[in-house]
């Protein structure tokens, strides 16, 4: 039995959370408009930002702003403005095939993330609870999967545009900190048939000017054949691959879906962990909490937990 891991931020207890869906962004030129999910604790100001980009997989619903509760709902009690886009991958919008982006929308999904921090204005409008309360110098992007593909490239992750050949530089200066989540890894002879043949955007993913202080988060049972030859280290890739200052939190016994964490209860998770799921809870909130705040021992506080007992849940490196 591995050692557990308080799902408790730094000693405090979680605050109220107040979520407001969907919270409509008018966005000309996108198939249809943007709607995001917009959570925050009822109380405090000063609150940073986490852009939460959700994944893929078989559920119609999780693929959306409907999804991530788990991560989401615990990010916001512990003084966060989580925010999350339903983007034009996502089931729940059931667009024509042909939809120019199609089946993934690599692009537009980083795209998603800057035209939100253009309009945090918008959001405040919509919300008023939290007219005043948001940092928009303190912005952190998280993305699982597919996500966590669309978040390193807003972390500085380049590829070649399969389309035109040229190179896709989506970074934004904004976003200083990040959380990848069971995220794709390096393209090449690396990759499946089947994602060198539908997914041509995987192929060049290049993350070496990935910059960003990151959180890289990887199972080590996630094999994800569908995607890669070199099972579950690919998924370490953005960790190995990438300047520092970058960190490898690996869980052990972890299969792609993390424990749970697109979902409560979901049919999809495979190794299905309320402990791992706190574990990353915790983890990914105390890293972006001491980055947020340097100086602040909540980082330090769950590392040693985590590692703490015989079988601890996973292990910790950085570089």
């Amino acid at each position: 039995m591995s050692t557990s891991i308080s799902a408790a931020g730094n000693g405090a207890p979680p605050s109220p959370v107040l979520s407001v869906s969907p919270v409509v962004l008018p966005s000309p030129g996108r198939a249809v408009d943007l709607e995001v999910r917009v959570s925050a604790p009822v109380t405090g100001g000063e609150l940073p930002i986490i852009l939460l980009s959700h994944g893929q997989g078989p559920s119609n619903h999780l693929s959306s702003l409907n999804g991530y509760a788990p991560l989401a709902h615990y990010w916001a009690a512990h003084g966060f403005v989580v925010i999350q886009p339903t983007h034009l991958s996502s089931r729940t919008l059931d667009l024509p095939p042909g939809t120019p982006g199609a089946p993934l929308h690599w692009r537009s999904r980083a795209e998603d993330m800057t035209r939100i921090l253009d309009r945090l204005d918008a959001l405040e409008a919509a919300v008023p609870q939290l007219r005043g309360r948001l940092d928009g110098s303190r912005v952190a992007v998280a993305g699982h999967s597919m996500g966590g593909h669309t978040a390193s490239l807003l972390l500085g992750a380049r590829l070649t545009d399969p389309d035109d050949g040229t190179e896709a530089d989506l970074s934004d200066p904004r976003i200083t900190a990040g959380v990848l989540l069971a995220a794709p890894g390096s393209g090449g002879d690396a990759l499946s048939e089947y994602a060198a043949q539908n997914l041509p955007f995987l192929r060049t993913t290049d993350f070496s000017r990935m910059t960003t202080p990151t959180l890289v988060v990887a199972g080590d049972q996630d094999a994800s054949a569908h995607l890669t030859v070199r099972g579950p280290q690919w998924h370490t890739d953005p960790y190995i691959l990438s300047p520092g200052p970058k960190t490898l939190l690996t869980l052990f016994d972890a299969e792609h879906g993390l424990g749970g964490v697109a979902g409560y209860d979901v049919a999809e998770t495979t190794d299905e962990s309320p402990g791992r799921v706190a574990a990353v809870q915790r983890l990914t909130w105390a890293y972006l909490r001491s980055e947020f705040h340097p100086g602040d021992p909540a980082w330090k506080e769950a590392c040693d937990e985590l590692t703490a007992g015989a079988e601890p849940l996973g292990r910790i490196e950085s570089k």
